[in-house]
């Protein structure tokens, strides 16, 4: 597992110890990150179910403004440190509580995002489309097994793309017609 691009490009990370991370392949994390490259320089990211955060620390290796990092594992939290550490990437806060929490709190504090990303280690059952977490125009993609159908409930799909057993769904929030 490494940095694809970016100012950290070629970086290695480290994974949670003993926690089952299912990491992004590179093939999958490589076209995500063309898809949304217009959308990433300057961006304020929300990495949530983080893991060993690499999908956020691609973010800010490819010019994400900031990325906040979401997990409820001392693990993953440790991950993610260290990762940050190695690839010299500020512009980082980790929050270590449950999605649900951060969630909140985030919105409570009136924080926005540009880009929100899932990726739970269970079925998507995440609030976020019921809050003000995502800025006018803001997308948020959820990486799910390539079988599963979940739906975020006030926000519209507007593509999906599977690579192997990994499928991620991009949503916005604009009403549907």
């Amino acid at each position: 597992m490494r940095v694809i691009a970016g100012i950290a490009r070629r970086v290695g990370l480290v994974a949670p110890v003993g926690q089952g991370t299912r990491p992004t392949s590179d093939r999958a994390k490589e076209n995500l990150f063309n898809i949304i490259s217009e959308k990433l320089e300057g961006a304020r990211f929300l990495d949530i179910f983080c893991g060993s955060g690499a999908i956020g620390i691609e973010a800010l290796s490819r010019g994400a403004k900031e990325v906040v990092f979401v997990d409820s594992s001392a693990a993953a939290v440790g991950a993610v440190r260290t990762n940050l550490a190695k690839t010299k990437l500020g512009r980082a806060e980790i929050l270590q509580m449950t999605a649900e929490r951060a969630v909140s709190r985030l919105d409570r504090d009136g924080r926005r995002f540009d880009i929100v990303f899932l990726d739970p280690p269970y079925d998507l059952d995440v609030e976020v489309a019921r809050t003000q977490l995502l800025a006018d125009g803001g997308l948020i993609i959820a990486e799910v097994d390539a079988d599963s159908e979940p739906k975020l409930d006030g926000l519209t799909l507007t593509d999906t793309r599977i690579y192997g057993r990994t499928k991620f769904l991009f949503f916005e929030n604009r009403v549907t017609e």
